[in-house]
């Protein structure tokens, strides 16, 4: 096979010695065709990127689109009505997105996020689910889905996602204070309709549900005991994430990261905590449970206590694009093999090519002025 090893912004390129397939490269984004050895490898289930991580976590963008405009992701002056968003056709069909998983799950993924934009806008997201749902890992063990959801939909949606086998959520909160959360959503979106999602979503059995929020100093830090206090002694698990400069549209800045470390601090002097073993390997997540058994929160320090060395995850965007790093600058074409009769196992072997030479840590490297001058992909087009 030929690899064109550096793609940028082109109308068209050309993979494969037999018959010169001509594939469509997406302008929206830096991408390459994935390079397919000619000598296929049996999957061992296992894959190691080049700092001996492994590949267990995929997350998938179903939908480009939101219905919220949060300051942090997807601010109203970029992403405003005049904004393009992917035609139909670019956008991955879930029997595509489906096979795309079983290579991946042959891999050695174990658990799949599916995400946005806001996924729940995607019609019919509950026959994605089950389609996802009857994968097997390669111990034969049933696949960890869930479902990352700005929580608008979710009264209207818990219902059909759990009855299709979803039994995971998590929910994006991001104040409890209704004129604060809408300034954080900027559609005027009132929280008590989220609140009443969350209220449904447990009540058909989603449990627990574990609800983030992203804490921006001087916008919403001060929300941080009320959603403390809101969720104590329930089956809801608040998780506290640092602002993070994903993409290059929300105007980041250092001074508006609140550390982990301080969230823990405000709550604590409050409702004392103590810090508990993660439940697997490579979580994102710090979590703390009150000492009087009355609850568990969560902290994501993805800024100032920076997690690469444990990252599993590759991410799936809605065209097809695949990326190795939540802060990327550029994409991997694996809808350019669905869609030109690649193999399975073709497009395996591509995966594994890929996932091989991963070197990515960004956020190791942060305060390096060689990785802030990069433009990196947004959040909403990959999903966080």
């Amino acid at each position: 096979m030929v690899h064109q090893p550096n793609v940028r912004f082109s109308a068209l390129c050309y993979l494969g010695t037999m018959d010169r397939k001509v594939i469509p490269i997406s302008n929206s984004y830096p991408n390459e065709v994935p390079f397919v050895p000619e000598k296929i490898e049996e999957p061992t289930g296992t894959l190691l990127d080049a700092h001996a991580r492994p590949l267990r976590d995929l997350r998938i963008s179903v939908t480009d689109r939101c219905n919220f405009r949060c300051i942090y992701c997807m601010p109203k002056q970029v992403f405003g009505k005049d904004f393009v968003f992917l035609p139909h056709s670019s956008v991955l069909r879930f029997e595509e997105i489906t096979r795309i998983a079983r290579i991946f799950v042959g891999q050695g993924v174990e658990k799949i996020r599916l995400t946005g934009g806001e996924p729940l806008l995607r019609k019919d997201i509950e026959q994605l689910v089950a389609q996802l749902g009857s994968l097997k890992t390669v111990e034969g063990k049933a696949l960890d889905i869930t479902l990352t959801t700005n929580g608008s939909l979710l009264a209207k949606k818990a219902q059909r996602l759990y009855d299709a086998g979803l039994k995971r959520l998590t929910v994006s909160l991001d104040a409890l204070d209704d004129p604060i959360f809408q300034r954080m959503n900027d559609v005027q979106f009132p929280v008590a309709d989220v609140l009443k999602g969350l209220e449904v979503a447990h009540k058909v059995g989603f449990d627990p549900i574990k609800i983030n929020m992203v804490v921006k100093r001087g916008t919403n830090d001060h929300q941080i005991l009320p959603m403390a206090r809101h969720f104590r002694d329930t089956r809801f698990i608040p998780r506290f994430i640092e602002y993070m400069d994903v993409g290059t549209s929300n105007n980041w800045k250092l001074d508006e990261v609140l550390p982990s470390s301080e969230v823990i601090r405000r709550i604590h002097a409050e409702m004392p905590l103590k810090m508990v073993d993660p439940n697997y390997s490579g979580e994102t997540a710090q979590r703390w449970i009150y000492q009087d058994s009355s609850g568990e929160i969560g902290v994501i320090a993805s800024v100032t206590q920076a997690f690469c060395h444990e990252c599993s995850r590759i991410r799936l965007s809605t065209e097809g694009k695949i990326y190795t790093c939540l802060f990327a600058t550029q994409g991997h074409d694996l809808r350019a093999l669905i869609r030109n009769d690649y193999s399975d196992e073709q497009i395996g072997a591509a995966i594994a090519h890929i996932w091989g030479q991963r070197e990515d840590r960004y956020s190791e490297l942060r305060g390096k002025a060689s990785q802030q001058a990069l433009k990196k992909i947004e959040m909403s087009y990959i999903g966080g």
